[in-house]
């Protein structure tokens, strides 16, 4: 897989930081000895130190994979507090529920197997804290949904914005291929950025991530949110 931050720096960074413990970190191998996508060790680790500072109650998930993410961010909940995890594919589901219960996590994790197109607009919320990690294309269409489903003071964090660097490219440098997925991705970090109801920085770890935290309610206005 490859990440945004240079090879001999994220080696580095994964050196000198812990492994997990326990059935998370036997979770972790075995979803990087199979080259399963999870989030890299330093992305991780920078989740859970924003989660000891947050300790959300209610987290929302969008891109469940294996649950090593949802297992992981479970860690930091409040004693009543809950990851609920969308996914539409079964073939990784079948494994997340297999982690799951390996987790002892059952009462904890609640899996909607479905689009997250679909999903999203029915939600009510709130989640203190969401985690973005699906289809990359999609995260511009997510986005007003994330915005009213969190509260003041709520944090969302997106993984992969930064495309292995290819952002920082012009499209037309890029195969055809590739070029829909950058539009709509520096559309998302444009508007992630420029929204005055979100504080947002950009951090170059992993292949790249979003850090925001509302700070006023989200007023919707009409053709905002564009692929164009």
């Amino acid at each position: 897989m490859k990440y945004f931050t240079d090879d001999y720096i994220s080696k580095y960074i994964r050196l000198i930081q812990p492994k997990y413990d326990g059935v998370l970190g036997d979770i972790q191998e075995e979803a990087l000895s199979m080259e399963i996508p999870i989030i890299p060790h330093e992305t991780a680790r920078f989740l859970s130190t924003l989660l000891t500072i947050k300790r959300p109650k209610e987290v929302l998930e969008i891109g469940t994979a294996v649950a090593f993410s949802a297992g992981l961010m479970c860690r930091y909940l409040q004693p009543d507090g809950h990851v609920t995890t969308i996914d539409r594919y079964e073939l990784m589901l079948k494994d997340a529920r297999k982690n799951i219960k390996r987790l002892g996590l059952e009462d904890k994790i609640k899996i909607i197997q479905d689009d997250a197109a679909n999903v999203l607009p029915a939600l009510q919320g709130p989640y203190d804290f969401i985690f973005l990690d699906a289809a990359k294309g999609q995260y511009i269409q997510f986005l007003p949904h994330i915005l009213r489903l969190m509260p003041i003071g709520g944090v969302f964090v997106a993984d992969d914005v930064l495309q292995g660097g290819n952002i920082a490219k012009s499209r037309f440098s890029l195969e055809r291929r590739q070029r829909t997925i950058h539009k709509r991705m520096r559309n998302f970090l444009w508007d992630i950025s420029h929204l005055d109801c979100l504080e947002s920085s950009i951090i170059p770890i992993g292949d790249g991530i979003v850090l925001c935290t509302k700070v006023k309610e989200y007023v919707p206005k009409e053709g905002e949110f564009s692929d164009d």
